[in-house]
This record gives structure tokens, C-alpha cells and sequence, in this order.
């Protein structure tokens, strides 16, 4: 018996029916503009009158549901009076802070293909609202009239209902009492069914349409795809950094008494890197803590040779070999090029046995060849794989170099080439195509 009457005493029951009655009442500033063609005309017979108003009043009420902002109080709304589960309204457009920040690729050209999708959706908006506007009206009339039957039956007032010819009255006693009981029932009824069909209405009507789902796939793929070249941002700059210091400050605690400019000239290196990685650390924190970060700083082959002298400076030596027009090489073909020749170099520090390491940079008319050699010695495990370094190169790696590396040329279109050449030295090779570059 109880458990019949649980759906009456949830809160979110009257909470959804009081969502339907403000609905109603919300609509009812339109009514008066809805009625003034039938008061231009009073001697149009009463029920085209009425039907005229209702018509123009639907309308009203469904222009009123085209507001972008209608339907945001609506979602807002059913959320929190309805229990409705519902997902934020997906705009027909990339997110701000993701589009200003990432360099501009040959696949995210042209306009959003869902923008048309989105726009032929926009009619659900307005019939959700006139369909909570018809059930608010009903419910408050219908369960008025109930309570009011409930209210003043115990007071001795009369009821009839008449059906198929026959008439039954209610005139005071227990009978009037039952009924009473009865209307109130009815009435809590009526909530649990307004409710109940704004309930199911709400995620088929509010909720988001299958174009509004694939643009929200859409929004989460470029966030992860974002997401992913922060990281690799992250590896390639903070990484770098910190093997470089560390060697750096290793040559300047060797070198201080004997040698104290070359030692003031690595302290100085180390005070350049950690320098461009801060740069490099608070526009991904900006980005990640979605504000409005500055521009991205972006390193590219023309700060190749500042990277070479900070390698020089931990006491490596490098045998750069550069050709070829590098000025034609431009916008995320240069930068992608830049962090490839910082982890190749990297990996050549960590994992290096001594001896020059062999940059070469070549441009030609329609591509871009890299390639870092370093010598590792006899039996040591050069790459980022597993095995100890040896030399300076025993750095724990966690083994994302190569993977991320790979990633970065397959989305350019380009080819790698990682592995030992011979048995003691270590090659890294990537041709990336110049016609794809930004």
C-alpha cells in the first residue's frame, strides 16, 4: 500500500510540477500580445476568436524557444527541479581557448561540418517548451479544480456528475469526505503524470541530438588531441631541460676552480634553459587550467643554434652539418622540426658514450631531412628502451622519446628511421614533406 503511494511523496515529484506551473505562468505575458488581432476584430464569431489566439499564442511561445538562452535556463532548470541528467548545449563551433592556442594544421581548414546539423535541430528547443507550456496549463487547471472539489466538499457543499444520462450527487456525510480524499489523490496524481511526461520528454527534446553528440566527439577529440601535444610540449621542453642542466651543472662543479669561465658559462646555460622551459611550463599550466593563456612560445630551426651552444656548453661536442634554403621552412614544419633535433639531442645526452654528435639539417625543394648520430659504445642500449646508458647517458627514461617522435612525423607525413648504425653508434633520421608545411 505504501509503495503505491511512493512516487506521491518524492520531492522531485512537486518539484517537476511546480517546474510545469512556472512554465504556464511564464507563458502568460505572451497571451495579451497574442490576443490583439482578435481584439481588432470582435465581430469575428467566438471560437475562431479563440482558436486565432491559441494559434498566435503557440507561435509566440515557440519563437520565444529559438533563444539560445531559453534553452540554456530550460537545461539549467530541468536539471535541478526535474532530476534530469542533461549535458550543457553543444555549440556549433570549436572551443576558444583550444583553437587559439594550437598552430593551425592542413586538417583543421573550413567550417565545422556540423554547423548544419546543429541549425535544422533548433526546433526541438521550441516544441520541449510548448509541450511544457500545454502540460503546465493542464496540470494547474486540472489539479486546481481537484483541490478546490477536495477543499470545499468536507464544508457541505454540493457535487454532481453526470455521465451517459445518469447523475450521482454528494451531499455532505462520510460520502462527501471520501470524495474529498479521492480529489486530493487525484490531484497528486496529476503532478506524478505532468512530471512524469516532462521527465521523459526532457532528454529526447533538451538532451543532445545525434549532430549535437558528434559535434561534442568532435570538441573531446580536439581537447585530447590537445591535451597529447601539451604533453609531448612538456617532454620535449621540460626533458630537455633537465638533462641538459644536470650535465651542465656537473661541468661547472668539474671545471669551477680550474677552468671558472667555462664554468660561469655553463651556470649561465643553465639559467637560459631553465628560463625558455619556464615559458614553456606556464602556457601549458594556463592552457590545462583553461585560461586565458598568451600566445604559445614557439621555438623553431632558427633557434637551432642557441640549442647547440647549451649542448656545447655541457661539454658535448657537436658537429652540426646545415644545408639548403632553411628559411623556406616555416610555421608547424619549423617548430616540429626544432623539438624533433631537441629530443634526438637529448637522447644523445642521456644515453651518449663520448664523442662528437653529428647534427645534420638538410632542406630541399620539397623536403626536409634530420638526423642526430651519436656514439653509445660497445653493448650499451642507446635508444629510450630498456638497458642502462653508459657515460653521461645513465638517465632513467620513461620511454614516451621515440613513441611521441613517431607520432609527431606520422601526423606531418613524414618517415623515421631509429636505430643503431654499426655497433657503436646510434641514428636518428626523419624526412618530413615541405609542401604540407603551415
Amino acid at each position: 500500500m505504501i509503495r503505491s503511494f511512493r512516487p506521491l511523496l518524492r520531492g522531485s515529484t512537486y518539484s517537476g510540477a511546480l517546474f510545469a506551473y512556472c512554465g504556464a505562468l511564464a507563458s502568460l505575458p505572451l497571451l495579451p500580445v497574442a490576443m490583439l488581432p482578435t481584439l481588432a476584430r470582435p465581430s469575428a464569431p467566438y471560437g475562431v476568436q479563440l482558436v486565432l489566439t491559441l494559434l498566435l499564442w503557440a507561435a509566440l511561445i515557440g519563437v520565444a524557444g529559438l533563444a539560445r538562452a531559453t534553452r540554456r535556463v530550460l537545461i539549467v532548470s530541468a536539471r535541478r527541479l526535474l532530476r534530469v541528467p542533461l549535458p550543457d548545449p553543444v555549440a556549433a563551433r570549436r572551443p576558444a581557448n583550444l583553437t587559439a592556442s594550437r598552430p593551425a594544421g592542413p586538417s583543421e581548414a573550413g567550417p565545422s561540418p556540423t554547423a548544419p546539423a546543429l541549425a535544422t535541430d533548433r526546433w526541438r528547443t521550441p516544441l520541449w517548451l510548448l509541450l511544457h507550456v500545454a502540460l503546465g496549463w493542464t496540470g494547474a487547471l486540472v489539479s486546481g479544480l481537484l483541490l478546490l472539489a477536495g477543499l470545499t466538499l468536507p464544508l457541505g457543499a454540493e457535487a454532481g456528475l453526470s455521465l451517459f444520462g445518469r447523475s450521482v450527487w454528494v451531499v455532505g456525510g462520510w460520502q462527501s469526505w471520501a470524495v474529498a480524499l479521492g480529489c486530493v489523490l487525484l490531484a497528486a496524481a496529476v503532478c506524478v503524470v505532468v512530471t512524469k511526461a516532462l521527465r521523459w520528454s526532457a532528454p529526447r527534446l533538451l538532451g543532445p541530438s545525434p549532430a549535437e553528440r558528434l559535434a561534442l566527439a568532435a570538441e573531446r577529440e580536439l581537447a585530447l588531441a590537445e591535451r597529447n601535444r601539451l604533453a609531448h610540449e612538456l617532454h620535449d621542453s621540460i626533458g630537455h631541460t633537465l638533462t641538459a642542466t644536470t650535465i651542465q651543472a656537473a661541468v661547472a662543479g668539474e671545471v669551477l676552480s680550474a677552468d671558472p669561465v667555462a664554468a660561469r658559462a655553463a651556470l649561465r646555460s643553465i639559467e637560459e634553459s631553465a628560463r625558455a622551459a619556464l615559458e614553456d611550463l606556464d602556457y601549458v599550466l594556463g592552457v590545462l587550467r583553461e585560461q586565458e593563456s598568451e600566445t604559445a612560445p614557439t621555438r623553431t630551426l632558427a633557434d637551432l643554434p642557441e640549442l647547440l651552444d647549451r649542448l656545447r656548453h655541457a661539454g658535448a661536442v657537436v658537429e652540426p652539418e646545415l644545408s639548403g634554403e632553411l628559411t623556406q621552412v616555416q610555421g608547424t614544419l619549423s617548430r616540429a622540426a626544432y623539438r624533433i633535433l631537441q629530443e634526438g639531442l637529448t637522447n644523445a645526452l642521456r644515453h651518449g658514450a663520448g664523442g662528437p654528435v653529428e647534427v645534420r639539417v638538410a632542406a630541399a625543394a620539397d623536403s626536409l631531412e634530420l638526423s642526430v648520430v651519436n656514439r653509445t659504445g660497445a653493448g650499451t642500449s642507446p635508444g629510450p628502451g630498456p638497458g642502462p646508458g653508459t657515460g653521461r647517458g645513465a638517465f632513467p627514461t620513461s620511454g614516451h622519446g621515440l613513441p611521441g617522435l613517431a607520432e609527431r612525423v606520422r601526423l606531418l607525413h613524414g618517415e623515421i628511421e631509429a636505430g643503431p648504425v654499426g655497433p657503436q653508434h646510434w641514428r636518428l633520421a626523419v624526412r618530413l614533406p615541405i609542401r604540407l608545411s603551415a
